[in-house]
């Protein structure tokens, strides 16, 4: 082997080591964006003057407060903090899959909802 066939092999090595390095920085990069913590909703539960109510936020802002139990004829509020919850975790679960956040007696019934 020549000695200009050894310094361009040697380059070519240089050459491929360095992109190899860059693409495992970039590649790590953006794995950590993929993971970094992303906005969701979060539910809490408030006490009313008769019982319980939720509040959903998103990014820190409140997009429902329900105080009282919806499709209901009475406006009465949730009898305990349970049952505001879990409430309030469908509705999440509903907003996720980017469908109507309504909730119906069938709702209340299967998540036994006091009522």
């Amino acid at each position: 082997m020549n000695k200009a066939m050894m310094i361009t092999n040697n380059n070519k090595q240089f050459f491929w080591s360095k992109i190899q390095k860059n693409l495992v920085f970039i590649l790590l990069v953006l794995l950590f964006v993929a993971c970094a913590k992303k906005e969701t909703l979060k539910a809490e539960s408030f006490k009313t003057q008769s019982g319980w109510g939720y509040t959903i936020s998103y990014k820190n802002k409140i997009v429902i407060k329900q105080s009282i139990i919806p499709v209901i004829s009475d406006t009465k509020s949730f009898a305990s903090e349970d049952d505001a919850l879990k409430t309030a975790d469908l509705v999440m679960q509903k907003l996720k899959h980017n469908t109507s956040p309504t909730v119906t007696k069938k709702d209340l019934i299967l998540l036994k909802i006091k009522f």
